[in-house]
């Protein structure tokens, strides 16, 4: 497994914020089908999840309104938002998978006394019973969706804001990601960030993004702090 890593020794890290889809569960599949509901109610042809893949990470309505762009269809995506929800509640827990590792690694952190969070764009209903599902819910101290503050990533409120909830100052958390999204949201807080390869990078050059290391298994985080 490789790690590409610029810190030179351990970052001093007080507590740790997880994006959820891409860095710690692999949904895409059910997202997918979600929006492939949606997509056939309208009358249009579903999409790969390959396709799908592309498009997570911004939150519910940048997907819709990809989706209905990609369909040639005008409509507002407000105005699908409640049926994709719907969908969505069905298709929730139809085959979410944890990435190799996510568990051990957060047993490994939690044992050394961090505070860790989810900080997604999904939206914050669906978080609780997907972490439930697979498992970690334990694991964090706190949640914050896409819908909990009026900002959501890539602005930094987010991350500001869990970070104000530890009483650690953002320099002392760590963001950990798979996306543009994530780098940007944490640069934007002063919070280092370490990237994984295998989520939803959406064309992000990992490499060159400015993250403190860049994984293939979240079980190698332990080992930089």
């Amino acid at each position: 497994m490789r790690v590409s890593c610029k810190a030179e020794r351990g970052v001093a890290t007080k507590a740790v914020l997880f994006d959820l889809d891409g860095t710690l569960v692999d949904s895409a599949a059910d997202i997918a089908e979600a929006l492939n509901r949606t997509l056939e109610a309208l009358g249009h042809a579903r999409v790969s999840e390959a396709t799908v893949r592309g498009w997570i990470g911004e939150g519910t309505r940048h997907l819709l309104a990809t989706a209905l762009r990609h369909a040639g269809d005008a409509r507002d995506p407000d105005a699908v938002l409640a049926p994709f929800m719907a969908h969505y509640r069905q298709c929730l827990l139809r085959s979410p998978v944890l990435y190799p590792g996510v568990a051990e690694a957060l047993a490994l952190l939690r044992g050394r006394g961090l505070p860790l969070a989810v900080c997604t764009n999904k939206p914050e209903a669906m978080v609780a019973p997907l972490l439930e599902h697979l498992g970690i819910a334990g694991f964090f101290a706190a949640i914050v969706g896409g819908d909990t503050l009026p900002r959501r990533k890539p602005d930094p409120a987010p991350l500001l804001h869990l970070a104000g909830r530890f009483g650690v100052a953002p320099r002392e958390c760590l963001m950990v990601g798979d996306s543009a999204t994530d780098r940007d949201a944490a640069q934007a807080a002063g919070m280092p960030v370490v990237l994984v390869r295998y989520g939803y990078p959406r064309g992000l050059d990992l490499e060159r993004a400015g993250a403190l290391a860049v994984l293939d298994d979240l079980r190698q985080l332990p080992a930089l702090l």
